[in-house]
């Protein structure tokens, strides 16, 4: 009798061991943004509240290398222009024309982008009539769809050259020097 007693009570403490394991420890989310499941051995840990509601996963993100001139551990200081988000600040004039030549220049190289897309589709959709190629020979509906699909595409790009054009034409306007004061005779 004795040794079937120990059995169930081996079992019974290998699954109490094995229920303990299976309960998860509470998330603490911290001031800035520390994750801990240990607040109070954390020297980094305040004001910690427990997250509810799921898993929470973190992933390490990379760390800036040292700048030449910077001691490690010391600040690294970027010059950064002010938010957008903040509509009352004004830009200077001069970083104002800085960033619409470069939005000019970044939308010119979209222009010619989407013009030499427009002019390879033109030429491979040849006015409704493309080349067929081998495997279409035997099969006039992949034919079709191709066509279809060279159809399409070439709308779209030429979509996006007019709308290019137009960001361009309001990026000139906006640009232009105001003439709303007299004019001279």
């Amino acid at each position: 009798m004795k040794p079937t007693l120990t059995v169930p009570a081996f079992a019974l403490l290998l699954l109490a061991s094995f229920a303990q394991a299976q309960v998860p420890k509470p998330v603490y989310r911290c001031d800035n943004n520390h994750y801990t499941q240990t607040p109070k051995e954390d020297p980094r840990a305040q004001n910690c509240k427990v997250l509810e509601g799921g898993n929470v996963t973190i992933v390490e993100g990379t760390r800036p290398q040292n700048q030449a001139g910077t001691a490690p551990g010391a600040p690294v200081r970027v010059a950064t222009s002010p938010p957008s988000s903040q509509p009352n600040q004004r830009v200077d004039s001069g970083d104002q024309r800085a960033r619409d030549s470069d939005a000019r220049v970044i939308l010119e190289a979209e222009l010619r982008k989407a013009e030499a897309r427009r002019q390879e589709l033109a030429l491979e959709y040849n006015n409704g009539d493309p080349e067929r190629r081998g495997d279409e020979a035997r099969n006039y509906q992949k034919y079709l769809d191709r066509v279809a699909e060279l159809k399409t595409n070439l709308q779209r790009v030429e979509n996006d050259v007019a709308g290019i054009r137009r960001e361009l034409g309001r990026a000139s306007a906006s640009s232009a020097p105001s003439t709303s004061g007299p004019l001279l005779k």
